[in-house]
């Protein structure tokens, strides 16, 4: 099991950033693939078809969200913390990934790179 940490630049606001990562019309904009997602505690998700699906553990609106990310019959819980901080004229984003399976650490670590906060900062960029 492995950690990702990381701090991503997003030219959009705090509260832009989290409709972007809540709304699942928001989500299919700038991911391009249908979402199951809320912005409530306790409900589960799907996002990329399938391919990422968990729960939302902790939501605090405009600041930070906290999910469980599932991966088969994993004993320890894969927790994904994203924060988000305004910084300048857009946002920082601050995003923890713990307990990340060995076997699919570089897909996930590329995934957030370029499928996921890459693909929502271009979006961001080409409004």
């Amino acid at each position: 099991m492995r950690d990702y940490k990381r701090y991503y630049t997003i030219p959009a606001t705090p509260e832009e950033i989290f409709i972007a990562l809540t709304n699942p019309f928001t989500i299919e904009l700038w991911s391009g693939y249908k979402a199951i997602m809320d912005d409530k505690e306790g409900t589960e998700f799907t996002l990329w078809d399938g391919d990422i699906s968990g729960k939302n553990l902790t939501i605090e609106k405009d600041k930070k969200i906290v999910q469980e990310w599932y991966f088969g019959e994993q004993d320890n819980r894969s927790i994904v913390t994203i924060k988000i901080h305004e910084k300048n004229k857009g946002a920082q984003i601050e995003l923890n990934h713990t307990n990340i399976p060995d076997e699919v650490y570089d897909n996930i670590i590329k995934g957030w790179d370029e499928y996921y906060f890459g693909a929502l900062k271009t979006f961001f960029e080409e409004e």
